[in-house]
């Protein structure tokens, strides 16, 4: 069964994307003010992965994350008046804030939203088996609509992760309404999992985390932009300030080096992810639990859903998973608030369980 899965779909990718960084990699010296030298060389590897087949820039923002990347990104293309358009339905439940559509518990309080900045924000809902709602996306842009965000993974949605063919087919309907519309995807947890990313099917910008997928297990920190040239240095600007981009900021060595590493690393781990999701959906669908994706059905991330039916279930579950964890096994994990969710969350093992 687990042989089914390749090892790794990039694998060739990343090895030609390490080599075409260049220093000294054991010895990356950190930095105060001004970026490291090995910044550029991060993303000179990065860049390599996303545009193999279309030229695109890349920036690498060291002390950031995924959410943080996606707002620079947001906040950089668009203005007051304009529309964000979500094409997949919800956007994953740290982005709510971030657009306005849940606000602090505060009420008389502007945190600074994009809905605060007169961005305004629709979603088209997904189909009745869960999957994109073609009918209305023939239809779904409009003049003020300036930007057309996919999200590629499920995240905690029960439903489909989209494949290559969806997001192509998705550019294709939004350039068709109005071809200046930017289409930005939400990449995290799809990266490497698939033999192409988002740039090569025409997405005008993508962002995700290197703590995932692109950091082999071991990256610290980080989040990335790519894309088209403007939009990414738009991005990089709103980032600290126009200007100074990334180009400035502490960076220390040992992260230079473990975003190497991780970067090396990755296809391989997105390998083993992928394994590991086929056997918990082969064993809790053979315990009639449901699961999403099936066993054997089409990967597009590294996420694999099970609805085991009640909280006291998933402690139970996540407290299983922490006791056969090699480190940290006598840690009994607990629920509790996390910044941006407004659901319970437990960390198990590094993960974290939505409860």
């Amino acid at each position: 069964m687990v042989a089914t899965v390749p090892l790794s779909v990039s694998g060739p990718l990343s090895v030609s994307a390490v080599r075409v960084a260049r220093g000294r990699l054991l010895s990356c010296s950190a930095s105060s003010t001004y970026s490291s030298p090995f910044h550029p060389e991060v993303e000179r590897a990065v860049e390599s992965l996303y545009g193999v087949y279309r030229e695109i820039d890349c920036r690498v923002a060291i002390n950031s994350a995924r959410t943080h990347a996606i707002a620079c990104a947001l906040f950089a293309i668009l203005r007051p008046g304009d529309e964000l358009l979500a094409v997949a339905g919800a956007p994953y439940d740290t982005l709510e804030e971030v657009i306005g559509i849940r606000g602090p518990s505060d009420s008389n309080i502007n945190i600074g939203s994009l809905k605060d900045f007169g961005v305004r924000y629709r979603e088209v809902p997904l189909a009745a088996d869960g999957g994109l709602n073609w009918d209305a996306l023939g239809c779904s842009v409009r003049p003020e609509t300036r930007c057309v965000f996919i999200q590629r993974s499920c995240g905690y949605s029960w439903r489909k992760s989209l494949g290559f063919a969806d997001i192509q087919r998705v550019i294709s309907l939004t350039k068709g309404q109005n071809k200046d519309c930017i289409v930005m995807v939400d990449n995290c947890y799809g990266e490497f999992v698939e033999t192409s990313e988002p740039p090569m099917v025409g997405a005008d910008l993508i962002a995700g985390s290197l703590i995932k997928n692109p950091g082999g297990t071991i990256a610290p920190c980080g989040g990335y932009i790519a894309g088209r040239k403007g939009l990414v240095e738009a991005a990089a600007a709103r980032l600290s300030a126009p200007g100074l981009g990334v180009d400035c900021g502490s960076t220390p060595g040992h992260v230079m080096r473990s975003l190497f590493q991780g970067l090396f690393l990755s296809p391989q781990m997105v390998g083993e992810a992928l394994k590991g999701g086929l056997l918990i959906a082969e064993v809790m669908a053979a315990r009639g639990y449901q699961v999403q994706p099936h066993p054997f059905g089409p990967r597009h991330d590294v996420v694999q859903a099970v609805q085991l039916g009640s909280r006291d279930k998933l402690i139970k579950f996540c407290e299983a998973v922490q006791r056969s964890c090699p480190i940290g096994s006598f840690i009994k994990p607990t629920a509790g608030s996390t910044p941006g969710y407004a659901s319970e969350g437990a960390l198990v093992s590094l993960f974290f369980y939505k409860i």
